[in-house]
């Protein structure tokens, strides 16, 4: 196995044995335990994607988007799943800025 084998398999461990992948992966286990949770939760991600990547931004529909799942959202387990999955993406994302800054990637 070559250094860079080696170097991405010792990141993903030290991902998986994170506090933040550990928490994600907790809160994703506890959504898996209720029937039809997890798709929707994906719909409103998915959506929520949508909106933030959308040229055109409407908001009136971006209005109707939140107050759609405002009490979703409340949602104790939909709340700690949202927060648990922003902060493994938003680790996810620092890795890969450190790694394209530190190999001057353009």
């Amino acid at each position: 196995m070559n250094n860079v084998d080696e170097a991405v398999k010792q990141l993903i461990e030290a991902i998986l044995n994170s506090e933040t992948y550990a928490r994600f992966d907790i809160q994703r286990n506890l959504v898996k335990q209720v029937p039809g949770l997890k798709e929707q939760i994906d719909e409103f991600r998915r959506r929520n994607y949508e909106f933030q990547n959308n040229v055109d931004y409407d908001f009136a529909k971006l209005d109707q988007f939140e107050k759609e799942y405002e009490d979703f959202r409340e949602n104790p387990l939909v709340s700690d799943f949202l927060a648990a999955d922003l902060a493994f993406c938003r680790l996810i994302q620092e890795i890969n800025i450190k790694i394209t800054a530190a190999i001057n990637y353009e």
